[in-house]
């Protein structure tokens, strides 16, 4: 499996795809233009290309990774390599600094924690029961409607409370005008009966 992942087998597999591709469109373009040879090219490109297509379904797709970045060396197959994690590696490479890469990675830590708390609030509000809401609207909005009839009623008593206020008032004033009145009546007619 080693000689399928080397550099050599890549190229050469791409070069066979290449050229296999190449015959095929040849062959067709011989075919419209009617050319002696086109029924063999098109033969022999259709041949190679289904011999392509056989042999990549038998291998199987290669992953494309893009480790390269953080750990150089990692496309060599063949390589032993030890993580940037151990043994001070980071210092050596240029452009690279693992204290960085790790308050990033940190960084990225938190910003998915809190999307998870988000999402765990999203849900739970997905799960409330709403069904009862417009029963408890209508609810509220005729006990406001009411407590505004009670404010008006509450009003309008306000106002006839100072206008009794008013007349108590007056009646108060008429009272203590009518004693100053008695009492100069009631001073007369003692003076009268001496």
């Amino acid at each position: 499996m080693s000689f399928l992942k080397s550099k050599g087998f890549k190229y050469f597999k791409n070069f066979v795809i290449g050229v296999g591709a190449a015959v095929v469109l040849v062959g067709a373009l011989a075919k419209l233009l009617s050319h002696p040879l086109a029924d063999m090219m098109l033969t022999v490109g259709l041949l190679t290309e289904a011999g392509i297509f056989l042999f990549l379904g038998l291998i199987g797709p290669e992953p494309d990774y893009y480790w390269d970045k953080l750990y150089p060396g990692l496309s060599d197959y063949g390589s032993r390599m030890t993580p940037l994690t151990s043994g001070g590696q980071v210092e050596d490479m240029p452009g690279l600094n693992g204290q960085v890469v790790e308050q990033q990675l940190g960084g990225m830590l938190t910003e998915l924690q809190g999307m998870s708390k988000s999402l765990g609030s999203l849900k739970a509000l997905q799960e409330v029961d709403f069904s009862g809401t417009s029963d408890q609207v209508k609810s509220m909005s005729s006990f406001y409607t009411r407590m505004n009839e009670a404010m008006a009623n509450l009003s309008d008593s306000l106002e006839d409370t100072v206008q009794y206020k008013d007349q108590l008032t007056a009646l108060n004033k008429n009272l203590g005008s009518l004693n100053n009145v008695y009492g100069n009546v009631l001073n007369a007619m003692s003076n009268i009966n001496k």
